[in-house]
């Protein structure tokens, strides 16, 4: 536009610089020459700057411009179409000849020629089918939009947030493309004028008619193309900004529902952890704090999932409609971890077993006593300690044992700690000679067991007379007893006291030596044990009297 001025302001100068008559003044024909040359020189300056201008337009109309490429294109295969036609229209008029055998040797070279011609032509128009109908159809539809995401949780905001990024750019892309044919436009109708301006100064250049021509006849096809491109674009722009207001809606509700759930989350776990640090600091009992801590764990983790279960599902009852016909597939289909939960649920509400307690459990004939170190949903784990069971029949110990929750509906599972009782009853046999003195030996064992079992019968009989308020006890006798039993090689001494549900075999360790220690000092009482007599080349039946001997004390 600044060069347009220029040369609009230098032809102006060149006007009002000529010579004018003034009144009777005539010019000399000196000075009418040198008028001429000076315009001809000035026209010939202007001439040049517009071809200057004009080859700059079409440098920049060639080079990175895809719609002068697409119309390029789009030429040739219109061009390729009207010769298509002119071929046609010969090869017809060569057929019907043809048929009526009224062709010269001359005129068949030229059918043949013209058939060539029509097949390369039929080839080059297949490449440019694409540009039949239409060329710019690709590049005026816009980018598709895809599946809009909807904010529905805190992790769809990171995909709506994307969508609008991927929306931003395709619309960029769009509008860089509106763009570029717009200014296709402004630079086809600057040459328009240029050659108007050319023909002006130059109306006999048929190169300067042909260009103008093919130029208007560019700026005919691109009008419309403009028209429908600046339609389409505004239709696109409005769609892409209703969809990134509804997203951003959405994303600003899904925040705003988030933090409220944030919050409530933060409350319940503040509440949960003030509930932990009172328990700890006033419980005393680290068993009873171990279960207390599980409950706590899982309440909040219900709690999490029943808050974020409502607050992201919105029809509830239909999630339950479905869980209730799937729960009888599952229920069999899972059945042994449905009975575990079951397991779990009646180990937490009926307490028969706690975190900390002495177990022993049977199964399939094996026998295993340990610690329970934890109950979690399906299953207990056990600590396997050295016991008597481990001593008699396992030989192992220290084994991490892992107790499907279910077992406490078909298995035999026995607590040595229940309820609090730390206790349980341990016994000790020996067996003594039939001519030993039995009573001594009684009042031995009780002796021995009364001493080292003295502080465990105190604590069973306070523990016991705490129980009767739960169970229906009857003989709640905690002192040692003593029992007196006929065996075949002896009398057998079963002693019986209170023992440490955790230390069994230790105090049973020291209470036999002591017992043993006090029998070996005493005179009347032998130890008895199985013994038999093997007799080898030797008749072992009893001889007979002879028969004078009793004739003789018969006479005496």
């Amino acid at each position: 536009m600044q060069k347009i001025f220029l040369l609009f302001l230098l032809a102006l100068g060149i006007l009002l610089a000529q010579p004018t008559v003034t009144g009777s003044t005539i010019s000399s024909p000196d000075m009418k020459s040198e008028g001429n040359g000076t315009a001809k020189k000035q026209s010939a300056s202007m001439i040049g700057h517009l071809l200057e201008e004009k080859q700059q337009l079409d440098i920049e109309l060639k080079e990175n411009n895809i719609w002068s490429k697409i119309y390029s294109n789009y030429h040739i295969y219109k061009e390729l179409k009207q010769q298509q036609a002119v071929l046609d229209k010969k090869i017809a008029e060569l057929e019907k000849l043809s048929t009526r055998r009224r062709l010269n040797e001359k005129q068949r070279e030229v059918f043949e020629e013209l058939k060539n011609k029509k097949k390369i032509l039929v080839g080059k128009l297949q490449l440019l089918k694409e540009y039949e109908d239409n060329p710019f159809k690709k590049f005026l539809t816009p980018p598709p939009i895809g599946e809009v995401p909807h904010v529905e949780n805190p992790l769809a905001i990171i995909s709506a947030l994307s969508f609008q990024e991927k929306l931003k750019n395709d619309q960029n892309e769009y509008n860089s493309r509106y763009e570029s044919i717009s200014l296709v436009m402004e630079e086809l109708k600057k040459k328009e004028k240029i050659l108007h301006s050319l023909l002006q100064n130059d109306p006999g250049n048929e190169d300067y008619k042909k260009e103008l021509e093919d130029t208007r006849e560019q700026i005919k096809t691109f009008t419309p193309v403009v028209e429908i491109f600046k339609t389409t674009q505004n239709v696109y722009t409005k769609k892409i900004d209703e969809i990134k207001l509804n997203l951003q809606t959405e994303v600003k509700k899904e925040i705003e529902k988030a933090t409220t759930i944030g919050i409530i989350i933060l409350i319940i776990l503040v509440f949960i952890f003030l509930i932990k640090y009172l328990v700890r600091r006033y419980m005393s009992d680290n068993e009873r704090f171990y279960t207390i801590n599980k409950f706590l764990n899982f309440t909040f983790f219900t709690l999490l999932l029943l808050t974020l279960l409502f607050a992201y599902i919105e029809n509830v009852s239909y999630l339950v409609t479905i869980l209730g016909f799937a729960s009888a597939g599952i229920a069999i289909a899972l059945k042994d971890w449905f009975m575990s939960l079951m397991g779990w649920f009646v180990i937490m509400v009926g307490g028969a077993i706690h975190v900390g307690d002495r177990v022993k459990f049977v199964r399939n004939g094996m026998e295993y006593v340990g610690d329970v170190v934890d109950i979690s949903l399906l299953r207990m784990t056990i600590q396997e300690d050295i016991t008597l069971t481990t001593y008699m029949r396992n030989r192992r110990a220290g084994r991490i044992i892992f107790v499907p929750n279910n077992y406490v509906f078909t298995d035999m599972i026995a607590n040595y700690s229940h309820a609090g009782l730390k206790t349980v009853w341990d016994g000790i046999d020996f067996v003594i000679t039939f001519d030993s003195n039995v009573s001594k030996a009684n009042s031995i064992a009780k002796e021995v067991t009364k001493k080292y079992s003295k502080g465990y019968t105190d604590i069973t009989r306070k523990q016991l007379n705490k129980l009767r308020s739960q169970y229906s006890m009857k003989n709640t006798n905690v002192e040692p007893r003593i029992y007196s039993f006929i065996e075949p090689y002896g009398i057998k001494i079963s002693a019986w006291y209170h023992t440490n549900a955790y230390a069994t075999l230790t105090l049973r360790s020291t209470i036999s030596m002591e017992i043993i220690e006090r029998i070996q000092k005493e005179e009347d009482i032998h130890l008895a044990f199985p013994t038999q007599s093997i007799y080898m080349d030797k008749d072992v039946r009893k001889p007979a009297m002879p028969q004078s001997t009793e004739s003789e004390s018969e006479e005496s």
